[in-house]
């Protein structure tokens, strides 16, 4: 599993982070709420420890603007108020679970399982609507202003993926891991290839283009405005 820790005290960040390394997880730091913001943002985790005191941009800030990006990562929020109000407050900032200063690495390693257990809450909606395109999961199609799109199965799961995340930033790293199952690009252009022809059947001859290349980053799915 790969998971982040946001938390600007480094002691407390090193002692979850090499704890769950001990157990097999890939994890990722970050020392301030904004860095932690974009790297959950850009990145592909299967969970998050947040603190909720931090300088700069604070824990349930960090949560409510993942939410309202749309990211549904699961999200443990560590913090010293342990008042019902306090816990409320983190639940209803988009937190999935929440931690109490002091802890045991136990209990969070445990919650954090039992979060990673729990359904996804991706959109795994049945129809996609992005601008005059259409992608209707179940029958396996994709329209694009009353045209049927010829896609094979990976472009077609490359579109749905992107459309999944209409309007944010979904990184090659994503997409290799969601879709082929690497953690590594096993030909330089694996990724783009792929885009590559999908943008020739699903904006080449249309009024305007869908799929954005972010440099440095990877793609976005959205309409000119």
């Amino acid at each position: 599993m790969r998971m982040l820790i946001i938390d600007d005290d480094g002691r407390a960040r090193a002692f979850v982070a090499e704890g769950l390394r001990q157990q097999g997880h890939t994890v990722d730091e970050a020392q301030d709420g904004d860095t932690g913001l974009h790297m959950a943002v850009v990145g592909a985790y299967d969970a998050i420890v947040a603190d909720r005191m931090m300088p700069g941009l604070p824990g349930l800030e960090v949560v409510q603007a993942m939410r309202a990006a749309g990211l549904k990562t699961p999200v443990l929020m560590l913090t010293a108020l342990g008042s019902v109000d306090d816990r409320v407050a983190g639940l209803n900032a988009g937190a999935d679970d929440y931690l109490i200063k002091p802890f045991a690495f136990s209990e969070l390693s445990a919650r954090l399982q039992a979060l990673i257990r729990r359904p996804p809450l991706a959109d795994h909606s049945a129809r996609h609507v992005v601008g005059d395109l259409e992608i209707d999961v179940v029958a396996h199609r994709a329209v694009r202003a009353g045209e049927v799109l010829d896609l094979t199965p990976h472009e077609f799961k490359l579109l749905e993926r992107l459309a999944r995340n209409a309007g944010q930033a979904v990184t090659r790293t994503m997409l290799l891991e969601s879709l082929w199952g690497f953690h590594f690009d096993p030909r330089a252009n694996l990724i783009d290839a792929h885009v590559s022809r999908l943008r020739a059947k699903v904006d080449r001859g249309f009024d305007y283009d869908l799929i954005h290349t972010i440099r440095g980053v990877g793609y976005v799915l959205k309409t000119p405005d």
